[in-house]
C-alpha cells in the first residue's frame, strides 16, 4: 500500500488527525492493533477544552458533541465542608469546556471515517517502522496472517505509551522525564444522576475525590487510594461510603448511588519524552506524554499535538512550507510542559501525600487558601483549565 501519512494508533488522536487531513485532501491510513469494539470500550476522560471542541467541528465531527455535550462555564473546589465555585467563562473572555465522553468522541470520529471511506485497519500486529530518517519511510505489519507494507511520506505515532512508535527512536536520541505519584484513583462509572451540575474537586483529610459526569444519567466518580489497593478491596457499598465522607454534607446527603458499571484503579504519573520528532516520525498524545488526570490535560494535550501536526502537514502538502513540521516538536512540547505544570499543581494541591510532614500539609492548605481568596489566582486556574492558546 501507499499513502501520504501513515498513522499508528486508532484512538481519538489518530482518528482526529486522519479526519482533519482527509477533509483537506491528504491521504492517510490508520493502523490499530485492537478491534473497534475494544477501542470503543475504553472508559476515559470526558472534559474537552474549547480548542479540542473547535478541532472536532473543523473535522466535521462536532454535530453530536454540540447537541449532546454539556457546556460547563465553571467547576467547584470543595474543602472544609464547603463548595467554592471557580468561574471559567468570565476570566477567559467567554471560554468554557465541553463535558462529552472520550468514547463518544471516538465513536463520532469512526463514523466520520466510515462516511468518507477512510482506511482504518484493525487487528494489526507486529508493526515495525523503517527508514524514518529518509524521505521514503515505510511501515510493515501483519494482518490476518499476511505480511503487509505501507510506503509513505510521514509516520505519525499516536499509539499510546506502550506502542511501537516511541520505541522506534534510538535511546541516545530520546530523553525521558517522569514523576510517579504515591497514590492512584479508584474510579466508578454508574447509571446515576450527577452529584452536581458542574464537576466537584474535593480536598479532604481523608484524601481527594472527584464528582464528574458523562451525561445527566451517567456519572463518573473517583477517590484517591493507596497504590497497594486493588479493585477487589472496594465493594460498591464501601466506595460510596468513602466518597460521601470526602464531600460536603450538602452534596453527600443528596448523592444518588447505584451499582457500578465499571470500576478501575489508575496510578497517577507524569511523563514526557523529548523530542517528539525523529526524522519523518512524529509522536502525538500518550506516545509522547502522560498526565495525572487532575485537571483533564491528557486527551486535550493530545488534541493540541494534533493541531500543530495537522497545520504542519497541510502547509507541507498545500503550500510547500515545512516550517510547521520543522518546529512541531518544539511547539508541541512547550504546550505539553505547561499542561504538565498545571496537572502537577492541581494534583499536589488537592491530594493527601502519605509522606507529608506537618510543614508540607500547612503549605498545601495555604496554597488552596490563596487560590480561593485571590481573583488573579482563580483567573490563572481558569485560563489553564479551558486550555491555553495553541
Amino acid at each position: 500500500m501507499k499513502t501520504q501519512v501513515a498513522i499508528i494508533g486508532g484512538g481519538p488522536s489518530g482518528l482526529l488527525l486522519s479526519q482533519l487531513l482527509h477533509v483537506r485532501g491528504i491521504d492517510t491510513i490508520v493502523l490499530e492493533k485492537h478491534t473497534r469494539d475494544y477501542v470503543l470500550g475504553r472508559i476515559r476522560a470526558g472534559v474537552l477544552e474549547h480548542g479540542f471542541a473547535n478541532l472536532m467541528r473543523e473535522a466535521q465531527c462536532g454535530d453530536r458533541m454540540d447537541a449532546e455535550g454539556e457546556i460547563h462555564e465553571g467547576f467547584f473546589i470543595a474543602r472544609d465542608n464547603r463548595k467554592h465555585r471557580i468561574d471559567l467563562s468570565g476570566p477567559t473572555n467567554g471560554n468554557s469546556v465541553v463535558v462529552y465522553g472520550q468514547t463518544e468522541v471516538t465513536r463520532d470520529l469512526y463514523e466520520a471515517r466510515d462516511k468518507m471511506n477512510g482506511i482504518v485497519l484493525h487487528d494489526v500486529q507486529t508493526v515495525e517502522l523503517h527508514d524514518l530518517t529518509t524521505t521514503t519511510p515505510h511501515v510493515t505489519f501483519r494482518q490476518n496472517g499476511e505480511n503487509l507494507r505501507i510506503d509513505c511520506d510521514f509516520v505519525v505515532g499516536a499509539d499510546g505509551f506502550h506502542g511501537v512508535s516511541r520505541k522506534s527512536i534510538p535511546e541516545d536520541v530520546l530523553t525521558e522525564y517522569e514523576k510517579v505519584f504515591p497514590f492512584g484513583w479508584l474510579g466508578v462509572l454508574s447509571h446515576t444522576k450527577p452529584a452536581s451540575p458542574e464537576l466537584i474537586y474535593a480536598s479532604s483529610d481523608r484524601g481527594f475525590a472527584l464528582c464528574s459526569m458523562r451525561s445527566q444519567i451517567l456519572s463518573r466518580f473517583y477517590i484517591q487510594v493507596p497504590l497497594t489497593d486493588s479493585v477487589d478491596d472496594w465493594s460498591d457499598k464501601a466506595f460510596w461510603s468513602e466518597l460521601k465522607r470526602r464531600l460536603p454534607d450538602e452534596v453527600s446527603e443528596t448523592l444518588v448511588t447505584g451499582a457500578s458499571i465499571e470500576k478501575s484503579i489508575a496510578p497517577l504519573r507524569g511523563y514526557v519524552a523529548e523530542p517528539m520528532r525523529y526524522g519523518n516520525l512524529f509522536l502525538a498524545g500518550d506516545a509522547a506524554h502522560i498526565f495525572p488526570p487532575t485537571g483533564a490535560r491528557g486527551l486535550n494535550s493530545a488534541a493540541s499535538d494534533i493541531h500543530y501536526l495537522y497545520q504542519g502537514l497541510v502547509d507541507h502538502y498545500l503550500s510547500g512550507d515545512d516550517g510547521g513540521l520543522e518546529t512541531y516538536s518544539e511547539r508541541a512540547l512547550a504546550r505539553v510542559w505547561k499542561a504538565q505544570r498545571f496537572s502537577w499543581m492541581m494534583t499536589s494541591m488537592l491530594h493527601s501525600f502519605p509522606d507529608d510532614t506537618p510543614y508540607d500539609r500547612r503549605l498545601r492548605e495555604v496554597e488552596l487558601d490563596y487560590l480561593l481568596s485571590s481573583a488573579n489566582a482563580r483567573a490563572a486556574l481558569a485560563e489553564n483549565y479551558v486550555g491555553l492558546p495553541y
